[in-house]
């Protein structure tokens, strides 16, 4: 049974006769993730939490429509990684603006995007962005929508513990006996400032870490990442119920 709310899954018939409020445009990435979890375990979970966020809203009367999953994103320190596939802030832009160029042409005025890669940052593309269109622009990086801290006991930064659950979660099949998985140990910054967080450079990926995992996922579990993704899903619908009833215009209060 195809999903209303899911562009790849919908007909002209049925595009042309509704009346969508907001579009959703999740950005993922292909890149390693440890040795347990798939290159595109970005773009799977992002899609599946837009689609049931998606779900969720349109059941309480909000017309959504997810758009494909964007599969490429900014890696620029994991070139020397095979099969990572970089796309440079530049050209993510690029892709932004003709998007948004399309959705404005017809009308379609509300666009999140879901991000779901620790390298992409969209808030500088959405400054640049926004004075030239009539499209409302704004991000959400998935993965703050919820402390971790209630769920797990380490979540880590990349295919550890939460990244791990949720896609034992998401889609278990693609996840691989964790007694595969590297156990995502990573090296910190010498300089003070950086391991404080006040000072930042991008990190070179294979001088971090061996099996390029950063996060022990030892202690993952489906159920954590089922009882994380609710309460993820739940926030995120909530605020596209709210997005629908708010007028860009009239944003403050």
């Amino acid at each position: 049974m195809t999903r209303p709310y899911i562009l790849a899954e919908s007909t002209y018939r049925t595009v042309s006769s509704t009346r969508y409020e907001i579009a959703i445009l999740p950005w993922g990435a292909t890149e390693a993730h440890n040795y347990h979890l798939p290159y595109a375990t970005d773009n799977v979970q992002c899609d599946w939490i837009a689609a049931e966020a998606a779900r969720v809203a349109w059941e309480r009367g909000t017309k959504v429509i997810v758009l494909p999953t964007v599969p490429f994103g900014v890696n620029t320190g994991q070139l020397d990684i095979p099969l990572t596939i970089n796309m440079n802030p530049s050209t993510q832009i690029a892709v932004l603006r003709d998007v948004v160029d399309a959705l404005d042409g017809q009308g379609l005025r509300k666009l999140v995007l879901l991000n779901g890669h620790g390298g992409n940052d969209f808030r500088q593309m959405i400054r640049e962005v926004s004075p030239r269109t009539k499209v409302f622009i704004c991000a959400v990086d998935w993965w703050k929508v919820v402390d971790p801290a209630g769920v797990f006991e380490k979540s880590g930064d990349h295919a550890g513990e939460l990244e791990t659950s949720v896609m034992m979660h998401v889609a278990p099949d693609l996840v691989r006996p964790l007694g595969e998985a590297g156990a995502g140990a990573a090296k910190r910054p010498r300089p003070r400032a950086m391991r404080e967080g006040w000072a930042w450079s991008p990190r070179a990926w294979t001088r971090v870490t061996a099996d390029t995992g950063i996060g022990d996922p030892s202690r993952a579990s489906a159920d954590k990442g089922a009882r994380y993704t609710e309460a993820v899903v739940g926030r995120i619908a909530d605020f596209l119920v709210e997005l629908r009833d708010t007028d860009p215009k009239d944003l403050y209060e």
